[in-house]
C-alpha cells in the first residue's frame, strides 16, 4: 500500500528548506539535476549526525513529542536531526551524536523524494520547527527516554 503525503506541507517544507540555502537558485538546480544539495549549518540550524539505528529508536521514544527534519542516509547508515543553532550545545555530553559547527554542510535531497539513499525520516513541515536538544538528549541517554506508556510498565 501507497503511503500518501499531502502534498502542500511538503511543498511548504521545500521552500523553507530552499530558504535555508545561501543561494536557493543553486541548490534548487542541483535537485532539478538529480543531485543532493550541500545546505550549510549555522544560520538556520546545526546538525546532529547520529547512527541510523539509534535515531529510529530515538525517534519512536519521542512518540507524541514534536520532532523537526531528521535526515538519513541508508547507505551509511547515518541519520542528521536539525537542531535549533542556539541549543545545540545541550548535546555536548550525550554519547553517540555529534553536533556539527556552523558552516558545515549537509548534503541534502529534496523533501518531495529521496535521492542518492538520502530520505527524510521526519519532513521540514514549513514552520521551521526543530526537534528540541533536551528531549533528544534523553531520547539518546542511558536508558533513553520513556514515554509515559514505557515508564509505566
Amino acid at each position: 500500500m501507497a503511503v500518501h503525503i499531502p502534498l502542500a506541507p511538503v511543498r511548504e517544507g521545500q521552500a523553507w528548506l530552499l530558504s535555508c540555502a545561501p543561494d536557493p537558485a543553486a541548490v534548487q538546480r542541483a535537485w532539478d539535476a538529480q543531485q543532493l544539495a550541500p545546505i550549510p549549518t549555522g544560520t538556520h540550524w546545526l546538525g546532529g549526525e547520529a547512527q541510523l539505528s539509534r535515531s529510529l529508536d530515538a525517534a519512536r521514544r519521542l512518540g507524541s513529542h514534536p520532532v523537526g527534519p531528521v535526515l538519513t542516509d541508508i547507505r551509511t547508515s547515518r541519520a542528521w536531526w536539525l537542531l535549533p543553532a542556539g541549543l545545540a550545545a545541550d548535546l555536548d555530553d550525550v554519547a553517540g551524536i555529534t553536533v556539527h559547527p556552523p558552516g558545515w554542510e549537509l548534503l541534502c535531497p529534496p523533501v518531495v523524494h529521496s535521492l542518492a539513499g538520502r530520505w527524510w525520516l521526519a519532513l521540514p513541515d514549513g514552520t521551521g520547527h526543530l526537534t528540541d536538544p533536551t528531549l533528544l538528549a534523553a531520547a539518546f541517554g542511558p536508558g533513553g527516554y520513556r514515554t509515559d506508556t514505557e515508564a509505566l510498565a
